[in-house]
């Protein structure tokens, strides 16, 4: 598939005890690097599309390794800026049976927070681009990266580059003094694929509706430019076992996709990223079920890989979706 996509967004240092050990009894942790939009990326760069990641990283050996470590995901790093400062980090601690996973953030006042944008030129970033992704994350984080978003939604809207979004509205992140009402309805409003629960449209669209699909329509009220709105429905039976589908708005009927027992989960940390990247590849391929099916069998291969990213090919992913070579020893 010839197509381009960018994202924006921290990348964090990612510390993850070994196997299901407890933070308090391990003295030893796994390092990766991640990060929801980079998560996107990554997974659409093993998909064969071109990407390139616009950060922030410290100036540093640490930074260095996260460029490396991006650049063997196959992503494009030339709108990677290295500023003085530190990595956000945040440990992973993988919970098992009926004792839940635990994530620690330790992000406050690092390089992607404290970063102006100001080098960034967004026409030369979004030239050949077919499509832009964002989340709500960035936002939240700090009044800079707010406004980098804001520059980055603007832009690729003016140029016609195709825009996602995934609100994930994180409560604990907006402590700059703005609330998610202040800057998240523009941004959605110049949005076209956007993900969204019930909570998500409460909290940053101002919209109280307890049925997905009239929250669904009364968005596309509020912001005419969305095309679609999708998310997951997880039911959550233990740590290791959780049952995963999604739906999807296109605008005229909410398409529900097929349901996976996921029985044996090995990390869930960044399966709604591997949904969203499987949902862009879906719709630039063109037929909405077809996307939507994509999307979910990419999210639930990715509950058996450790680590953020999402690495696997499509082939296996649409092997997946067709039922085929499911848990097979394949030689």
């Amino acid at each position: 598939m010839n197509k381009r996509v960018i994202t924006l967004g921290e990348i964090m240092m990612r510390l993850s005890t070994p196997g299901h050990e407890r933070f308090v009894s391990s003295n030893q942790y796994n390092i990766v690097y991640g990060g929801a939009e980079a998560n996107v990326a990554i997974s659409l760069a093993n998909w064969g599309i071109s990407t390139a990641h616009v950060t922030a990283f410290p100036n540093n050996d640490i930074g260095k390794a996260a460029l490396q470590y991006l650049r063997y995901a196959g992503l494009d790093t030339q709108y990677v800026y290295f500023e003085e400062g530190r990595m956000g980090l945040y440990f992973v601690e993988n919970g098992a049976m009926q004792r839940s996973s635990k994530i620690i953030y330790d992000r406050f006042d690092s390089v992607f927070a404290n970063f102006d944008g100001d080098k960034i030129d967004w026409k030369a970033v979004f030239k050949g681009a077919d499509w832009f992704h964002w989340t709500g994350i960035t936002p939240a984080i700090s009044a800079s990266a707010a406004k980098i978003c804001t520059e980055a939604v603007n832009a690729a809207s003016e140029l016609g580059v195709k825009i996602s979004g995934d609100i994930n509205y994180r409560r604990n992140l907006w402590q700059y003094g703005k609330q998610p009402l202040d800057i998240m309805p523009d941004l959605i409003a110049k949005t076209n694929v956007v993900i969204a629960g019930l909570t998500d449209f409460e909290n940053c669209m101002d919209i109280h509706e307890q049925d997905y699909e009239a929250a669904c329509k009364k968005a596309q009220e509020k912001c005419p430019s969305i095309e679609y709105i999708s998310t997951t429905h997880r039911n959550s039976i233990s740590a290791s076992h959780n049952g995963l589908s999604g739906v999807l708005w296109n605008g005229h009927e909410l398409l529900e996709s097929k349901s996976y027992d996921m029985t044996h989960i090995v990390d869930r940390v960044g399966g709604g990223d591997a949904y969203m990247a499987g949902l862009i590849y879906g719709l630039l391929e063109g037929e909405d079920q077809a996307a939507l099916e994509y999307a979910v069998a990419a999210s639930v291969l990715k509950h058996s890989i450790p680590g953020d990213a999402n690495f696997v090919t499509v082939d296996e992913v649409s092997q997946l979706v067709k039922g085929e070579n499911v848990g097979k020893l394949l030689r």
